[in-house]
């Protein structure tokens, strides 16, 4: 086999952040996942005033996922 010899440039090897690993990831995932349990209970108690804070809740999540991310504090 032939051996690769290329080499990379310093802003190749930036570092890699894993999915999952970032203080944006964890606010998303901890808000969306109040949110859809607040909902499921909502749903079961047909409490649509709860419900609708839920969806609150997701679309709160969604922007501070996106601004974290917009600061530094995200994969990309």
């Amino acid at each position: 086999m032939a051996q690769n010899t290329e080499t990379r440039s310093d802003t190749d090897q930036a570092k890699h952040v894993h999915h999952g690993r970032t203080q944006a990831a964890w606010v998303g995932s901890m808000l969306a996942m109040v949110a859809f349990v607040l909902g499921g209970i909502a749903v079961m108690m047909q409490n649509w005033i709860l419900f609708g804070i839920a969806v609150v809740i997701i679309v709160v999540a969604l922007v501070a996922t996106k601004v974290l991310q917009v600061l530094g504090r995200g994969a990309h």
